[in-house]
């Protein structure tokens, strides 16, 4: 596996053990439907989230949620509207960017943005 896979894996990793830390209940990891992917489904409250994770070595001039464009949200709801159509019921959702810094000398940075619509 390429080294941006194994870094996307363990940011995928420590994303779901940070979100599950602050009250989420990870339901899938990885739901895909055709060429589609969520990288993490989770409840927290009456929410259903629909969580897209990046995850990057620290630069001072990059960040993780930066590299989410249009095109990869809209890939994001459609594969969010698969799942509603496949578990319906759930009435509030909620499409949440978690971008994971990884730093070589102190903590790795989680930062959430939540309510996302592009």
């Amino acid at each position: 596996m390429a080294t941006h896979n194994d870094l996307g894996k363990e940011g995928e990793d420590q994303a779901a053990a940070w979100l599950a830390e602050k009250g989420y209940e990870i339901l899938h990891r990885n739901w895909r439907y055709s060429h589609y992917e969520i990288d993490i489904i989770a409840t927290k409250g009456k929410f259903l989230h629909f969580v897209e994770v990046k995850a990057r070595n620290y630069t001072p001039f990059d960040y993780p949620e930066s590299s989410v464009t249009k095109k990869k949200f809209k890939n994001l709801q459609k594969a969010a509207d698969e799942f509603l159509f496949q578990h319906p019921g759930y009435v509030w959702i909620q499409y949440n960017i978690l971008a994971v810094t990884f730093h070589a000398d102190k903590e790795d940075e989680y930062f959430l943005i939540e309510d996302v619509f592009m």
